[in-house]
């Protein structure tokens, strides 16, 4: 209390300017409609301004949630489309009256530490173990192909992602169908290589280029890219194809952590055969 009265002393001057000026507009306005109705405008601009940026203040703070949410959002989806189920005969195989068992789950996540430009590029996630994420699961964004998990720990997880020299990614020409192998020869972070098609099927530039179904990690028809340029290897009868990633590494926030729900089964039946 004593404080409070000390700086009421120390701006008494200024404490009763404000009371007069306040009484003179009161009065003002009381005494002519047309002062009032000006003042009142005033103060309308005035408090929506002051609304229009504290909202823009309130949404600008809020736009990590929003992600949050947008993020969940897109895998409960994924989690809904044809590529995540695998069809089963009714006479062979039913369960809970659908002929339809869901084969791939998703498992939001978002980068915490990336790299694009080193000969070797990984990146790192804000999920692990305790969440469901384990090695060789696949790793997407909303762009499109992403990586593998390299290794977890309880609360992270590193992804080997596909600009690096030991990456290999089963792809095909969504146009023709034919199946290609991905991989990156190092530079430009932007382009990969895909190799293995051959050239009795024509290829044009902006063909586009997605994950085959052949590789369990990925579901089938995840974007990898697009054509850029596709040269003929001389007396090899195949392609040498430049593609334009679809996923912008340098801008890597939100990811997808794909668990196939039948890779061991599938890996122990081709142990088995070979």
């Amino acid at each position: 209390m004593k404080r409070l009265l000390e700086i009421l002393r120390r701006n008494d001057y200024v404490i009763v300017f404000l009371l007069l000026i306040a009484i003179s507009v009161l009065m003002i306005t009381q005494q002519t409609y047309y002062q009032q109705s000006r003042i009142v405008s005033w103060g309308n601009v005035l408090a929506g301004n002051v609304f229009k940026i504290t909202s823009g203040v309130t949404q600008y703070f809020g736009l990590r949630h929003e992600n949050k949410v947008l993020a969940e959002e897109n895998a409960m989806l994924r989690r809904h489309i044809a590529e995540s189920y695998i069809s089963y005969d009714n006479a062979v195989f039913q369960c809970n009256d659908t002929i339809y068992k869901q084969n791939y789950s998703y498992i939001t996540a978002t980068v915490i530490k990336s790299s694009w430009d080193n000969p070797a590029n990984y990146i790192m996630i804000n999920k692990g173990s305790r969440h469901g994420v384990a090695p060789d699961m696949a790793v997407i964004s909303p762009q499109g192909i992403v990586g593998v998990v390299a290794n977890v720990s309880k609360n992270f997880a590193t992804v080997m992602t596909v600009l690096h020299p030991d990456s290999r990614n089963s792809v095909k020409v969504m146009r023709t169908g034919i199946n290609g192998t991905l991989s990156w020869e190092g530079g430009n972070y932007r382009y990969a290589t895909v190799n293995d098609i051959p050239t009795t099927h024509r290829l044009s530039k902006g063909d586009t280029i997605i994950t085959s179904g052949q590789d369990p990690a990925f579901p089938k028809g995840i974007m990898a890219g697009f054509v850029e340029e596709a040269k003929p290897i001389p007396g090899s009868g195949f392609y040498t194809i430049s593609m334009r990633l679809s996923t912008e590494f340098n801008h890597l926030q939100n990811v997808y952590v794909i668990h196939n729900k039948f890779a061991i089964e599938q890996d122990s039946l081709m142990a088995a055969t070979q």
